[in-house]
């Protein structure tokens, strides 16, 4: 501890390089906290379940292009069709699924919907479905019952949000009724914001399409069959292991069925996923980059100042190694000298952090980052430098004090 001020000192006669060291270190951490922090919540995003069963669902499209293309009636043959054949657990027809980036959403309360906008109503996403909805997803049902073909009708342009009944997430249902079961319950926010609807079943979990979303679970099923137009979806389940042969399966079949459409877009919810995810997968990537090579300079910097140092120093460290110092003694002056440089980087790197993450607050919809990434970081910081400051320090702690006092 005594020699801390003689160090300081002799730091400050060397303002520039310890000024571009200071700076370094400042600038990795700031950049490593934040990084690290957008990198685990991208890789929790990203891993997040969508509540399906992914590994056997596939999605596959059918688009009418005929005048008079009965979209009703080939829905009602196809389904039919999809679900007579072996290793089909469920099918059904529907506007979107979790992680697509497409759909529908609405808001939905125990009120009606307040037009002064003083309470906001509960987001959720809207998917359609029949009586097999819950099959086909793959969603657990925890409460209540799945829909029943009574429950099913269909949905004109004209005739608007006629369904009375709807299947809910826990999340959701647990948002909208802190107290007590959501089953058998009523919410407003269908048919013209203020339509009355039955809560008759509650699901464990399940994504809206847009994995950005904030209440990314408050997701809702309704029992709807598109009308309207020429055009199709359906969500087709299998048993495990054969979901790719019988999507192909029901893509020659469908063809074969009705030569008045075209099918196409057939998707396993795997592909779906990669797809979803690619730009946080890509960001990841690119941070994980970004910090290895500023890790890398900082770290390279400090060996070579560090190197720098100690050949300017060698008759110094002679001199000091026939003054009686050992080894340590020399090892330990140059990573305690280290040791200041880095504090002093760590103290304006916590101010770089948190303005850092204030910018990426404003500017881009980040969350605010936990106060337990600095002192982590900062540990890994100050390690990183005594790690690149012991080659050299040990190099000069082997100088001969013989060698030293002849040097001129």
């Amino acid at each position: 501890m005594k020699e801390i001020g003689p160090i300081f000192s002799a730091l400050m006669r060397n303002k520039t390089g310890v000024a571009l060291i200071v700076l370094q270190v400042a600038i990795t951490l700031a950049v490593v906290c934040n990084s690290v922090f957008i990198i685990l919540e991208r890789a929790e995003r990203v891993g997040k379940p969508s509540g399906m069963d992914e590994a056997n669902t596939f999605l596959i499209g059918s688009l009418g292009f005929t005048r008079d293309y009965d979209l009703t009636g080939s829905i009602r043959q196809d389904l039919d069709l999809i679900r007579s054949l072996p290793g089909v657990v469920g099918a059904t027809t529907t506007n979107s699924v979790p992680m697509s980036w497409g759909g529908w959403g609405t808001g939905v309360d125990t009120q009606p919907m307040d037009p002064s906008g003083e309470r906001r109503a509960k987001g959720t996403a809207v998917y359609m479905g029949d009586e097999q909805a819950l099959d086909a997803f793959g969603v657990k049902l925890v409460a209540g019952r799945a829909f029943t073909p009574e429950d099913v009708v269909d949905q004109t342009q004209e005739g608007g949000f006629t369904a009375k009944s709807i299947i809910v997430t826990e999340p959701l249902a647990k948002a909208l009724f802190p107290e007590g079961s959501a089953v058998g319950k009523q919410v407003y926010g269908f048919a013209n914001d203020n339509g009355l609807v039955t809560i008759v079943g509650v699901v464990e979990h399940m994504q809206k399409p847009w994995p950005t979303s904030r209440d990314v679970d408050f997701s809702t099923l309704v029992p709807l069959r598109d009308a309207d137009g020429s055009s199709a979806r359906y969500l087709v389940r299998t048993e495990p292991g054969q979901r790719d042969a019988i999507m192909k399966q029901v893509e020659e079949k469908l063809l074969a069925a009705n030569p008045s459409r075209i099918v196409r877009d057939a998707r396993t919810i795997e592909s779906i996923r990669v797809e979803a995810y690619r730009g946080d997968r890509a960001m990841m990537t690119i941070l994980i980059s970004v910090m290895a090579a500023l890790l890398l300079v900082t770290g390279a910097g400090i060996v070579g100042l560090a190197s720098f140092w100690v050949t300017r120093r060698i008759k110094q460290i002679g001199t000091r190694r026939a003054l009686g110092a050992r080894r340590f003694n020399i090892r330990s002056y140059f990573q305690t000298e280290n040791g200041l440089m880095v504090g002093m980087g760590v103290v304006l790197g916590v101010l770089l952090t948190y303005g850092f993450n204030i910018w990426l607050m404003q500017n881009y919809d980040a969350e605010r980052l936990p106060w337990f990434y600095l002192p982590i970081g900062a540990l890994a910081v100050f390690g990183l430098g005594q790690l690149a400051v012991f080659g050299p320090a040990r190099r000069a702690s082997q100088v001969s004090p013989a060698v030293a006092t002849r040097t001129a």
